[in-house]
């Protein structure tokens, strides 16, 4: 029985804001395009169908001040600063080395960068609307400017771009594996269509834009070890991710990019099932593990800034879960609600030992953790909406900011997990968003977007991944749609 074949100019896997910024775009430039969607239509779009989308932005038009520091300051540990000093240098000067190196290569952050404005400005002419709304975060650092209908109307313009253009979906399909010619060029994709049909995609170029591996119990745990099997995506979109697209590039010998041991990490309640069920609002209370026992600042700096690694305190506990606890005074911060996204209701006791028990925690070690927390709060202004130094004294961990008793009932909790918004780990790409081989050279026809492309190390770099996804699937749509002349 012969295999079902298609012929296009460019074949995109994945249907999330990467991979239908890559075909419109490639559709853009005359361009035929096949857009491979594994979830069926009314699903597609993996994450981005579910996410708020914060764009770090201070306008339309421009990054935050912080944007490319923040990458560099946590670009990949302690670099040799010899390999760090050849980056001066211009791009096709570097070491093969250095150009397949396992960092945050400031060469592709400033394309990246510089990319934002004009990928705002494009989507904006398909339609997407974009203002500074109320987030989830009561206090931040950074502006994030947002689109007006989260991820979906990204998505929903995108797809609608891509079929008048004549963009080809194919739902219920997932690439499986990738077609080299003799000459080691990337020259289709392997995939497997609904009933278990095989079927053949050959193109000019491949975008890969198929997102982590937050769905891949077995990609988490052979990279993030114990208990990472049991890390929840954030949202139902993250059960599709699972990582075929950056294991099939690996298998032809492309680099690795992006920290395949750690993830992003959103404080979530384990009792919800809705999208993105998080519990923001932690840092004015205090967080205790399964024991009843503090084991973090819970207020450090900001809360954008601060709730990854937090977060991830969290799941490194016993079990992976902790519990918020506030007092009745919770109710006093302005707006406490936008920062929480769960529709459960808080555990709820009008003493503290009724509250312990009612968590099934050890008897007396809650209520020891809060006395203990009491008498190290000191007198002073409550700034809710600022980092007001109102810091604990004598207490191990301290709590840096917002620290006032817990002492008026009725008392509340809710309990929190850490979620797993995306994966780091990811494939190497240069400006042009194409795919880099082991000595740092472009694997002709590959392109990767969206979370394939592995940027991020230590501390995520806040919204910035969407961004990551238009801009860089902008970038190997266009490429790729220019292979078909050459």
């Amino acid at each position: 029985m012969a295999v079902e074949s298609h012929a296009f100019d460019v074949v995109v896997a994945g249907c999330g804001i990467g991979g239908l910024s890559a075909a419109v775009s490639a559709l853009e430039e005359g361009a035929r395009v096949a857009i491979l969607e594994r979830a069926p239509e009314a699903e597609r779009g993996g994450n981005t169908r579910y996410t708020e989308a914060y764009l770090r932005m201070k306008s339309e038009a421009e990054v935050t001040d912080d944007f490319e520091e923040h990458f560099a300051r946590n670009g990949g540990g302690y670099l040799d600063p010899v390999l760090v000093d050849s980056t001066k240098a211009p791009y096709a000067q570097w070491p093969s080395i250095v150009k397949s190196l396992s960092f945050a290569d400031p060469e592709v952050v400033g394309a990246f960068a510089a990319g934002c404005g004009p990928t705002v400005q494009w989507l904006k002419r398909l339609g997407v609307r974009f203002d500074f709304l109320p987030t989830q975060f009561l206090t931040k650092s950074q502006p994030r400017l947002l689109p007006i209908g989260g991820g979906l109307a990204m998505l929903e313009a995108l797809a609608a771009r891509a079929e008048t253009l004549g963009g080809k979906f194919f739902y219920h399909t997932t690439a499986r594996a990738l077609i080299q010619d003799d000459t080691g060029a990337v020259v289709g994709i392997n995939a497997v269509g609904p009933d278990h049909r095989p079927i053949e995609f050959r193109a000019k170029g491949v975008v890969l834009a198929t997102g982590g591996f937050e769905g891949n119990g077995e990609m988490l745990s052979q990279y993030m070890g114990l208990n990472a099997v049991h890390l929840r995506p954030v949202a139902r979109g993250g059960y599709y991710n699972k990582g075929e697209g950056i294991r099939m590039a690996l298998a032809i010998g492309a680099a690795p990019g992006g920290d395949f041991s750690s993830f992003h990490a959103e404080p979530v309640d384990p009792r919800s099932g809705v999208a993105e069920a998080s519990v923001f609002v932690f840092p004015y209370g205090i967080l205790v593990n399964c024991r009843g026992e503090r084991f973090v600042d819970e207020a450090p700096g900001t809360v954008d800034a601060v709730y990854d690694t937090i977060t991830k305190s969290i799941w490194q506990q016993r079990d992976g879960i902790a519990y918020a606890v506030f007092d009745s005074k919770l109710a006093d911060i302005p707006n406490y609600r936008l920062g929480l996204r769960t529709d459960q209701a808080p555990i709820v006791a009008d003493s503290i030992p009724e509250l312990e028990r009612r968590l099934g925690l050890p008897a007396t070690r809650l209520e020891a953790s809060v006395a203990r927390y009491n008498e190290c709060c000191r007198p002073g202004a409550f700034k809710p909406l600022e980092l007001d130094r109102l810091a604990t004294r004598t207490l191990d961990p301290p709590k840096s900011n917002w620290a006032r008793p817990i002492d008026k009932p009725p008392f509340q909790a809710w309990p929190v997990i850490a979620s797993c918004v995306l994966t780091y780990g990811g494939l190497k790409v240069d400006r042009r968003a194409r795919v880099l081989n082991a000595d740092g050279e472009a694997i002709p026809g590959l392109y990767a977007a969206g979370e394939v492309v592995g940027l991020y190390y230590k501390v995520y770099t806040g919204a910035t991944s969407v961004l990551k996804g238009a801009v860089f699937g902008r970038f190997a749509g266009t490429d790729a749609a220019a292979r078909r002349r050459g």
